[in-house]
């Protein structure tokens, strides 16, 4: 079943089995529908990055936000750079880049905080977004994984500080795997393949499938992150995946690849209420 629900309003995707499990958190994925952004960004556009006007992404910011119930001076988010660099926000980071790229939290695929009414968010346009909530600690995190963060295990990487931070052990942490692009049509060349085998060593059969002609291949970046997760210590249990595709779906998503780079980006977002 997937996960990742639309409710009554169109311009985000829920996290359903989390919210409804743990109502103090929300979690979730925005759409491309009813924003102020307008031509190729139209509409729901949350990227400051990629030359949308600046006012119309602080209004969808700030919608997103306060729909949910949090001020928009909680919209918390990074430079994102396909690596695998993580920050765990402390008081001072908090409202980061929400009003200009450039005050973003510096070259950082990955958020993680302890703290109550954090709006933790990043963006998205086909790579695959990962969710993290350790309920008995309190602690969440959203990661952003391209196929380059993904090789670089950003998901393995996001386990291992909230091992090292909190103490917490990997079979208590939830992980959830949002809509990205799907290997129904995500094409990669021998190089890409080459670096997700190494990855994922003999499972690779499990991600990769022959392509168009020789040399390209059908890579399941959402399986690829699945494996990598669970290599973790994250029981299988606790891993849940959309079935989403952003290239398939651009009437709901935007989409570099399908869209030849000239589009918006949905916001991942998790957040917890006080008390």
């Amino acid at each position: 079943m997937e996960p990742f629900i639309m409710r009554e309003r169109e311009f985000m995707l829920h996290l359903e089995s989390w919210e409804r499990r743990w109502p103090q958190l929300v979690a979730g994925f925005s759409t491309r529908k009813g924003g102020a952004s307008q031509n190729s960004f139209a509409s729901f556009n949350c990227g400051l990055h990629v030359g949308d006007t600046a006012e119309h992404v602080i209004e969808n910011r700030r919608k997103l936000a306060c729909e949910n119930g949090f001020s928009y001076t909680a919209f918390t988010c990074a430079d994102q750079v396909h690596g695998n660099g993580i920050h765990i926000i402390a008081e001072e980071d908090i409202g980061a880049g929400r009003a200009a790229h450039d005050e973003a939290i510096v070259e950082t695929d990955g958020l993680l905080t302890d703290k109550p009414n954090v709006f933790l968010a990043s963006f998205y346009a086909d790579c695959v977004p990962l969710f993290f909530y350790a309920p008995g600690a309190q602690v969440l995190g959203v990661a952003h994984a391209g196929w380059r963060g993904t090789v670089a295990r950003i998901g393995p990487g996001m386990v291992q500080v909230m091992k090292q931070t909190w103490n917490i052990a990997p079979e208590d942490i939830y992980a959830a795997i949002g809509p990205s692009i799907g290997s129904c049509c995500y094409e990669v060349n021998d190089m890409v393949s080459d670096r997700v085998k190494e990855a994922v060593g003999d499972k690779a059969s499990c991600v990769l499938k022959p392509g168009t002609e020789a040399g390209k291949y059908m890579l399941n970046l959402q399986e690829t992150n699945r494996i990598l997760l669970e290599e973790a210590g994250i029981l299988p249990a606790h891993i849940e995946v959309s079935h989403l595709c952003t290239s398939c779906r651009t009437d709901l998503f935007f989409s570099h690849r399908k869209e030849n780079g000239k589009t918006g980006r949905m916001a991942a977002f998790i957040a917890l209420k006080e008390g």
